[in-house]
């Protein structure tokens, strides 16, 4: 089957191969099959709340891997919403110059917040697709930062016209697919932790197999493990394919 992976971090500070450990682990992609990568940036090198010159660094690195790698990498433009909406503005202008597809917000602060509205009304003029970290958390104190799965419906209902992929489904668990199941300009990608028997077929009974999508979050996790998930989850053939490829090719309109 035709795969194109929704979650990528190729270039990681952490891991201190910078470019060159991208290479290697698009090389590692490519042996698993994998066609198309969505690359993310780095998006927690600089802590939780990154300073609009280190944003500008982020996304230059996406748009290098996008430029080296043509064809096989799509770019999302890193944002941090707490930085005001003109902030917000001249780096989306950045991204969409470049071709970047999508806008990626990780734990800067809540998707609920009313500091999201700019970057909202960006992605809905731009025709991109927000991809929104989120995780089933119990850890109340970290509300005004961290994302769970009802904030993603919450955003998701007060703009309608914008899609929004909500990550980490074996992160966000049942939990998290019930709360944005009435949201239809929501997906879901398949990242996250360990997999879990059935949460595959959960999301894809509860959601329809075209609002799940195929994301490894590597190199923080493996390709083989995340595509395992899918491989092995007890659906049919065509619904693999839709999660595997097809949705994604859809969303974000590659060719």
């Amino acid at each position: 089957m035709r795969i194109i992976d929704v979650h990528t971090h190729p270039i990681l500070r952490l891991d201190r191969r910078g470019r060159k450990g991208a290479a290697q682990l698009l090389a590692r992609a490519q042996a698993h099959g994998i066609e198309h990568v969505v690359a993310l940036g780095d998006v927690l090198a600089y802590g939780r709340s990154p300073t609009e010159a280190q944003l500008r660094k982020i996304n230059d690195d996406t748009a290098w891997l996008m430029r080296e790698h043509a064809g096989f990498v799509t770019g999302f433009c890193h944002l941090n919403p707490t930085l005001g909406a003109a902030a917000v503005r001249r780096e989306v202008a950045r991204g969409v110059a470049r071709g970047f597809r999508g806008l990626k917000l990780e734990i800067a602060n809540n998707a609920s917040d009313a500091c999201m509205q700019p970057l909202m009304e960006e992605a809905e003029q731009h025709g991109l697709v927000v991809l929104q970290h989120a995780w089933s958390m119990t850890k109340i104190r970290e509300r005004r930062f961290h994302t769970d799965p009802e904030d993603v419906a919450t955003l998701a209902r007060r703009f309608p016209r914008v899609q929004i992929i909500m990550a980490h489904l074996t992160g966000c668990g049942v939990r998290g697919v019930l709360a944005v199941k009435d949201c239809p300009n929501v997906f879901v990608d398949t990242s996250g932790a360990a997999p879990e028997a059935g949460v595959v077929e959960y999301a894809v009974a509860q959601l329809g197999a075209e609002r799940v999508l195929y994301g490894s979050d590597a190199p923080i996790r493996d390709f083989g493990v995340a595509l395992a998930r899918i491989t092995g989850a007890q659906i049919m053939a065509a619904a693999q394919r839709k999660i595997l490829s097809e949705n994604t090719r859809a969303l974000l309109r590659l060719p």
